[in-house]
């Protein structure tokens, strides 16, 4: 029989408080209204299979409810995503869920990676903002703790996070879940609480059943590929130089021509190009893994075992991923269930050695006038003695939950126990060779965990057979803590001093601190933020029939992080569903389903820093403008106001998010066709921003709440058995379109604009666009520059660009540039399709992403050589991978270089470009053994026995001019400086047995 991917819905009444348990029901599970799944196995078979669970059951009873929906909304096709190597949850989800907007901005493995769920809730201008603007991730009702923004305090740069710096959701191993969907639904989320203010994500895994035995073995083994790479030396490089020195450069200019360049026998630079043989590899993966399910009707188990690693095409980056994972149930009364999941993580990534990572970490520029050789053979010297850098990087994850479930009466009581721990260490060494002859060395430790406490109960009222209304109560306490300890030192005795071992003598003055000791010039940093959450909330679900359900929810919740006077928040929320089929098209065949839902919700933020509930206060900022983050002189820690990170008075509210949806679903042709319409309004108010102050102040800024951001949009999703022939060929294709538009509704102070570094805020903008200067040309000769024409005081010349001057005062400046573009794309969706004949199946998937923008910085420095190479700062390092040219790069106006305007300055039009892509980004094609007769022949317990062949990052398409739109950073700028992603092929087995 071929199989069938069958469309199910479902909607149990989930009780939730704090983080939420995914746990209360006579059934022993719950799962959010709003939040659909698909079920991947024949349907005769899900019924059998799933007839033999147990109430015991908990995660394995969702499952059983399953059975009885038929729509689907917001979910991933678990089943032609597990043949797809991906390693992160946001690679798994990328394109598949609607309104989640997935940026991998680097192809190394394990970076850090982030989610937007309708739209971003806040500002986008530094790395560090997008930890705020996350969904929460439930796994298995653990919602996943994630590492905190708050280190960044103490960095110069703002590239990666100190640490591991590693993306805590690759634990996830598509081979053990059973289902992933986010939940958007204002009540839902408003059953989770702060928690979820920008939206949830729900990961099931597999999980024993009642009379359920089963062994499933996975492996695959593969490669990435290094990409095709038109490499460049000394030559292109000086020719491309001399168009500029042809046209603008005095005796002077010719006289400080990049020495690297002067000398064309220099085979160093002017030699073959063919440092990508050493750079770019092709490099195996590997992945398997082995589950094992058991037990009968009173107590039943699950184990799962993995290991995979994963590995980039550049740099010698690879990640190695362990996997552990064990869930119970037992019933040891008919009234009373206790089940318990734990799962356990292991992440060593091998990072990059690119030299912008490395000064960002060492805080150290050393002299930049000679780059890397493009030479194999100079370049290999350089990766030697790289071989006596030191990076161990390593993430260790627990989490489960235990749950206790009775049934006395009709009253539903639960209670569980929920935990998350993750810990990070960094151990990192550069020797002198490396570093004009200082050595460094740092040392990171630091975890985040949290734990929750959750009860609840419920009761359903029969008032009669047409009338029952839901009650539930519930409380929950969580607690996360985040800490972290932070070395780094310098210019030690000897490069044969790598680590920071502690000495064993405990009674010595520098017991953890050997490094002191040992002669290094050392600076340390610790710190610790703690957030408790107390929640209780009261919920109500009134059902006429099969018409109409209308639910209502009502929460208070208190956070330590807000000020004394606002910690406690009252947010309510509603929600009803009618059943327009029931009430209007009974007896019509052409639907099989159609409803209407409508609702609205609130929800509060917590605040990711602790330091807004404290007030005004003192902090350790001694540094100076290039090193601001300095804690203390001499080895004494010092204290003062925190001129440098800005001034927090009181009357600083908890901010909140309110959301409303109204959506219309409906099946049609004996539910073969699926379709889902969503508009959504959601309003993220009362947030914190830094607002400017007078310089008199002696602050850089005032934070002030007052902040509101607005997206709406709409969404839509369609599944459809496109074909069905008994034994002959099927099609199923599931869409997902999402149009979102963000606009900035307000400013504290009824402001209507606000200037933040080199980013500009204006109500009625969105918070993503670019504020740019407006090319219009180049001035070839000093007659074409407007009479007294300035920019920012600095008289125009020839050879400056010609910005437009909007205000017409004759002077360029900031009152001449303007918002356009938009970081974030107004267009994201999916495309996914399943073909099966017999045993032949075959899976392509399309994501896109359309309307956004982007700054090609990189072109900018590459075109602004003078600048970046005389200031000899992070933004002068030229990488390795530098030396290349692609095959789309485009031609900019020959301006001078040497202008004192800085005509390559990143904050023009000229550089802005369109970053809308498509890619084909998977495809597969596998055979089920298990259904031929040779197997069938056989007999035995053999399930499936399926091969398969999958290629990744098939095909882009695309006007960006740099290696990949998706290469493009969180603020919206093109660096170049991140690895590719790269183009994978596997081949794998399934068995099932």
């Amino acid at each position: 029989m071929v199989k069938i991917y069958t469309s199910v819905s479902f909607t149990l009444f989930l009780s939730v408080f704090g983080l939420q348990s995914l746990y209360a029901s006579k059934t022993g599970y719950k799962m959010p209204d709003k939040s659909y799944f698909i079920v991947q196995q024949d349907t005769t078979k899900a019924k059998k299979d799933l007839s033999n669970s147990i109430k015991t059951d908990t995660i394995g009873q969702m499952v059983k409810a399953l059975q009885k929906f038929k729509t689907v909304r917001d979910t991933i096709n678990i089943r032609s995503s597990a043949s797809v190597p991906n390693l992160s949850l946001q690679q798994i989800i990328k394109g598949n869920l609607a309104g989640v907007y997935v940026q991998e901005p680097n192809g190394e493995p394990g970076t850090e990676q982030s989610m937007l769920v309708q739209g971003a809730s806040g500002l986008l201008f530094t790395k560090r903002d997008i930890y705020a603007l996350q969904p929460a991730v439930y796994l298995n009702g653990v919602p996943l703790v994630q590492d905190n923004p708050f280190a960044f305090d103490v960095q110069k740069y703002d590239y990666n996070r100190i640490g591991p710096a590693t993306n805590l959701l690759s634990q996830i191993d598509i081979d053990n879940i059973q289902s992933i969907a986010v939940v958007k639904d204002p009540l839902e989320l408003a059953k989770l609480g702060p928690n979820a203010a920008n939206g949830a994500i729900y990961i099931v895994t597999k999980n024993a059943r009642g009379g359920l035995r089963d062994i499933s073995l996975n492996s695959y083994f593969g490669f990435v590929t290094a990409p095709n790479v038109n490499t460049v030396n000394g030559v292109y490089e000086n020719n491309f130089r001399k168009p500029f020195y042809q046209k603008y450069a005095s005796a002077e200019n010719y006289a400080d021509y990049a020495s690297y360049l002067k000398d064309s026998t220099n085979t160093s630079y002017y030699g073959p190009s063919n440092w990508n043989d050493l750079y770019y590899k092709n490099t195996p993966i590997v992945s398997a893994n082995l589950g094992i399910t058991g037990g009968g009707d009173r107590a039943n188990f699950r184990f799962y075992g993995s290991g995979t690693e994963n590995a980039g095409n550049a740099d010698d980056t690879k990640i190695n991923r362990y996997n552990l994972f064990f869930g119970i149930n037992m019933a040891p009364f008919k009234w009373f269930t206790i089940s318990s999941t734990v799962n356990a993580a292991r992440l060593d990534r091998f990072r990059n050695k690119s030299l912008r990572d490395r000064f960002a970490e060492t805080r150290y520029i050393p002299d930049l006038s000679s780059p890397l050789s493009p030479n194999s053979s100079i370049y290999g010297g350089y990766l030697t003695e790289n071989e006596k850098n030191v990076d161990n990087n390593r993430s260790s994850i627990l989490n489960g939950n235990l749950v206790l479930s009775a049934k006395v009466n009709k009253v539903i009581i639960s209670s569980s126990l929920i935990f998350d721990y993750n810990e990070g260490v960094r151990d990192y060494f550069t020797p002198s060779t490396l570093m004009d002859g200082v050595s460094y060395v740092s040392n990171y430790f630091g975890y985040s965990q949290r734990l929750s406490v959750n009860n609840t109960a419920s009761y359903k009222l029969e008032i009669n057979a047409k009338h029952t209304v839901d009650f539930e109560i519930g409380q929950s306490l969580q607690g996360d803590t985040y800490k972290y300890n932070y070395a780094r030192a310098y210019n030690g005795p000897s490069d044969y001093v790598k680590l920071n071992l502690v000495d064993g003598n405990s009674g010595s003055g520098d017991y953890l601190n050997t490094l002191a000791a040992g002669g290094f010039y050392v600076f340390r940093y610790i710190d610790k933020e703690r957030n408790n959450l107390m929640s209780f909330f009261g919920a109500a679900k009134y059902s006429y029939k099969n018409l109409l359900d209308v639910s209502l929810l009502l929460r208070r919740d208190g956070s330590s992080n807000g000020q004394p006077d606002s910690r406690w928040v009252t947010t309510p929320a509603f929600n009803a569903d009618f059943n327009l089929k029931e009430q209007f098209f009974k007896d019509n065949t052409v639907f099989g389903k159609l409803n209407i839902s409508a609702g609205w919700g609130r929800n509060i933020r917590i605040f990711l820093d602790d330091r807004y509930a404290a007030g005004p206060q003192y902090r350790s900022e001694n540094g100076w403008f290039e090193e601001p983050t300095i804690p203390g002189y001499g080895g004494r820690l010092g204290i003062n106001r925190p001129y440098e990170s800005g001034f927090i008075g009181y009357g600083i509210t908890l901010p909140y998010a309110e959301r409303t949806n109204i959506t219309l679903d409906a099946s049609f042709f004996n539910n073969r066709v699926n379709a889902a319409i969503t508009a959504y309004n959601r309003d993220d108010k009362n947030q914190i921003i830094g607002m400017p102050v007078p310089f008199e102040t002696g602050y850089g800024l005032n934070h002030r709440s007052g902040m509101n951001i607005n997206n709406k949009g709409l969404e839509l999703m369609l599944n459809s058995l496109v074909l069905s022939t008994p034994n002959g060929l099927s099609w199923n294709t599931i869409a997902n379109v999402n149009y979102n538009k963000n606009e900035l509704k307000a400013l504290p102070d009824g402001l209507t604009e606000v200037i933040i570094g080199n980013n500009k805020l204006v109500v009625g903008k969105p918070v993503g666009s670019f504020w740019l200067y407006t090319n219009n040309g180049i001035y070839n000769t000093n007659a074409e520059v407007p009479a007294g024409r300035t920019f920012n005081g600095i008289e125009m010349k020839a050879g400056d660009p010609s910005w437009v001057d909007y205000n017409g005062d004759n002077r360029i400046d900031g009152k001449d540039k303007i918002l356009t573009g938009d970081r974030l794309p107004k267009f994201v969706g999916g495309w996914n399709n399943t073909l099966a004949y017999k045993s032949f199946d075959l899976n392509f998937n399309f994501i896109f992403a359309l309307g956004h923008k982007a700054i090609n910085q990189y072109e900018a420095t590459r075109y602004g050589f003078i600048n970046r190479e005389a200031g000899n700062d992070i933004n002068s390092v030229k990488e390795v991978s530098s030396w290349q040219i692609f095959d789309n790069e485009k031609a900019y106006p020959i301006y001078n270089p040497w202008s004192d305007v800085d005509a390559y300055r990143v904050d023009q039009s000229l550089f802005l470009e369109n970053a809308s892509y498509m890619k084909l980004r998977s495809v597969t094609i596998g055979y089920d053994f298990g259904k031929t007769s040779l197997f069938k022949k056989a007999g035995g317990n053999l399930k499936r026995a399926y091969l398969y062949a999958t290629a990744m990052n098939v095909l882009t398409i695309t006007d960006f001019s740099g290696a990949d739109p998706e290469l493009v950073n969180y603020n919206g700028y093109y660096d170049g400086a991140n690895l590719t992603i790269p183009r994978t092929f596997v081949l794998g087995f399934k068995l099932d047995l």
